[in-house]
């Protein structure tokens, strides 16, 4: 049974190749986030390292366009200044499997001030550990990392993006100099 509406084959194709992930293979808090490079909505090469000695808030995404994902988004887009304001500031970046063109109109259409990174074969999905729910579904999950590429914390937002962000934001302004 197919639980999605969209007429993507290529798209589910893709995913069933993957393997499902699970739930404790998911990055902890503590640990190192690995080293990563893919490429930006921008067609600009991205690594982790990039933003080494910042805070960074990196969120997994399904579907570009997909009425959850797209308020997942608009919802750090509409927290993307507090993001910035925050002492110190954190950066955002998503990641999916759509493809840098996907990307491209996506980020165009919403006016995201954030990077888009493509994932297409979930290398960087499996380093972290995200799953994929019945086999057709990657989870939405974010990891906030902080200056040492450590994760301070991982969240799960199936269907609640708004109170998602809300959270991150709370705990990244509990922070005490760090």
């Amino acid at each position: 049974m197919d639980f999605c509406n969209c007429s993507d084959t290529d798209y589910h194709k893709k995913l069933r190749k993957t393997r499902i992930g699970r739930k404790d293979m998911v990055l902890k808090i503590g640990e190192m986030v690995p080293e990563f490079e893919l490429e930006t909505s921008e067609g600009e090469m991205f690594r982790l390292s990039d933003l080494e000695g910042q805070w960074k808030v990196v969120f997994f995404f399904a579907k570009s366009g997909s009425p959850t994902c797209k308020r997942g988004c608009l919802s750090f887009k509409e927290q993307y200044e507090l993001f910035q304001s925050l002492d110190p500031s954190v950066e955002v970046i998503g990641i999916s499997q759509d493809t840098v063109q996907e990307h491209k109109e996506f980020k165009k259409e919403l006016d995201l001030p954030f990077s888009l990174l493509s994932d297409q074969e979930r290398h960087v999905a499996e380093k972290f550990g995200v799953p994929i729910h019945l086999g057709l579904f990657p989870s939405k999950s974010s990891f906030v990392i902080g200056p040492d590429n450590t994760v301070h914390h991982v969240y799960d937002w199936l269907f609640r993006p708004r109170k998602h962000v809300a959270q991150i934001i709370s705990a990244l302004d509990g922070r005490e100099g760090q």
